[in-house]
């Protein structure tokens, strides 16, 4: 393999180990455990020793070489997956057919950007609002529809933002418009995206997400939450409190892909919020604090009767007052969904 090759491999397992690594010593404990789903930290270390191993590779001389035959392994696949260590001479016939469709999906969500538009679900009412804090957002929110003609409802944050963090975000929305269509339930869809983008060395950072399924007829939903911070279901008939916590660790930062699928069944009045941390991490430099879940709840507690456009445009305002004004510092993106 060419030199120039292998050092593109090496600056951007590089560049991938420094992003998390500067992650994890800069975050605050309650945002790791949060994108981890567990105060333990084991899951990213595994995955940064699978990084560490493929550079320490690069220096022996040994990265991108068949384990069989001793020959090169094809360029396109290392940077699908840098650790692939069989070149295709050796893939069985099932196995080059599941690549080839790995390969094309690769190059799919790649392309194009599909507009995001609202939805009109029976017996439910929705808003949606997303501000950047750039002049390219990092933050995604879309609606969508699975096999069984369930209703999707998807919000992503990729860590960072700006160009980079925009870039990855529309090759995300791809691929969930890509992949929700062939397939019934939120865990399915996220488990195939992990498997693309966790050892590609074109995205070097990881994304949180909330994907969920909504049965217009039950109004159960069925969600997945990889990393992301906990939606908040309001319930209106009692004033009870329910935030989704995450069922597992963010997309791009785990090896075995573990995020488990939860349901709640909604009721007529209950209020879904979606939303990214820029919101609840929306900062007042005046008095050094954070607007937070609990201000985030008052906001909906304090507006229940209003529909989801008004009860969106409340939460906007509580922000913009709690901030005095200034320009938010991280992406902020809100999903409102009412049970009529």
């Amino acid at each position: 393999m060419e030199s120039m090759v292998i050092n593109q491999f090496k600056e951007g397992l590089a560049q991938k180990k420094s992003n998390l690594e500067n992650w994890q010593e800069t975050s605050a404990p309650e945002a790791r455990q949060i994108c981890l789903c567990s105060d333990n930290e084991l899951v990213l270390d595994e995955h940064l020793h699978v990084i560490d191993s493929s550079l320490q590779k690069i220096e022996d001389g040994l990265f991108g070489i068949c384990e069989i035959c001793h020959q090169a392994v094809d360029t396109e696949l290392l940077q699908m997956d840098y650790t692939a260590m069989v070149c295709l001479d050796h893939y069985s016939e099932n196995e080059l057919r599941q690549l080839e469709n790995e390969l094309e999906l690769s190059q799919v969500v790649q392309r194009a950007v599909l507009p995001q538009r609202i939805p009109s679900i029976s017996g439910f009412d929705l808003a949606a609002f997303s501000r950047p804090a750039q002049i390219i957002s990092g933050d995604y929110f879309d609606f969508l529809q699975f096999k069984d003609g369930t209703h999707g409802l998807v919000v992503a944050d990729v860590s960072g933002h700006g160009v980079s963090a925009g870039l990855l975000m529309t090759s995300l929305q791809m691929a969930f418009h890509t992949l929700a269509p062939e397939n019934n339930s939120p865990v399915s869809v996220l488990e195939r995206i992990n498997h693309i983008y966790i050892h590609n060395i074109n995205f070097s950072t990881f994304v949180t997400v909330f994907f969920a399924s909504l049965d217009p007829q039950t109004k159960l939903l069925s969600y997945a939450n990889a990393g992301h911070n906990p939606p908040l279901i309001y319930r209106r008939a009692t004033r009870e409190q329910f935030w989704l916590k995450p069922t597992g660790a963010a997309i791009g930062l785990m090896e075995q892909f573990n995020v488990q699928p939860q349901s709640f069944q909604l009721m007529a009045g209950d209020i879904l919020l979606l939303y990214t941390d820029g919101a609840t991490e929306a900062f007042d430099s005046h008095d050094n604090e954070q607007f937070g879940f609990e201000k985030l709840a008052e906001v909906i507690g304090q507006n229940d009767s209003l529909p989801a456009e008004a009860l969106a445009g409340k939460i906007r305002q509580a922000l913009n007052e709690f901030t005095r004004g200034k320009l938010f510092e991280d992406d902020v993106t809100l999903v409102v969904c009412k049970v009529q």
